[in-house]
């Protein structure tokens, strides 16, 4: 989600309106967990794309693997989420505001859709329709991991906007 946008349909989790989870802990997320992600997520697109195909496949298979685990679970549920934890948040400070993960979880399965069709596309032997799909989910990573401007998120508003 950007943070430059203002004007959101819904406010930000802070400390003040945090909600919080069965247990009592927080229920937002960190946005720079995803942040991080689709950094890792844009570098492993960019691998796709230098590769031959059958090896383009697998790799989309494991990055489409990922996109369901964090469509399936959240977030906050997948590896890149429990090394950011592990080894990047440890060295920042606290986040000013907590995420609502819901559009984040959201993107994950926009990403599975693109990355989906790219496995159709390499099984078919339609490579530039794979390559197209790939270069699709990495405009949507880049734009997240480099301006923190997430498109599915956005989407997802779009829809919860047009839905309510």
């Amino acid at each position: 989600m950007s943070s430059t946008t203002t004007e959101r349909p819904q406010a930000p989790v802070t400390t003040a309106t945090r909600p919080t989870t069965g247990t009592g802990a927080p229920a937002g997320i960190d946005p720079r967990g995803p942040q991080f992600a689709a950094g890792v997520t844009a570098l492993v697109l960019i691998a796709i794309l230098g590769l031959p195909p059958v090896a383009a496949l697998v790799l989309t298979i494991v990055q489409a693997s990922l996109f369901a685990l964090g469509a399936a679970r959240g977030v906050q549920h997948t590896p890149h989420s429990w090394a950011f934890k592990r080894f990047i948040r440890p060295r920042l400070g606290a986040p000013d505001e907590l995420e609502d993960p819901a559009p984040p979880r959201f993107a994950q399965s926009v990403g599975l859709v693109f990355t989906l069709v790219a496995i159709a596309g390499y099984v078919a032997g339609l490579t530039v329709l794979a390559q197209v799909a790939i270069g699709f989910a990495l405009v949507a990573a880049t734009l997240n991991a480099v301006f923190r401007f997430c498109l599915g998120c956005e989407m997802y508003l779009l829809i919860k906007r047009a839905t309510a």
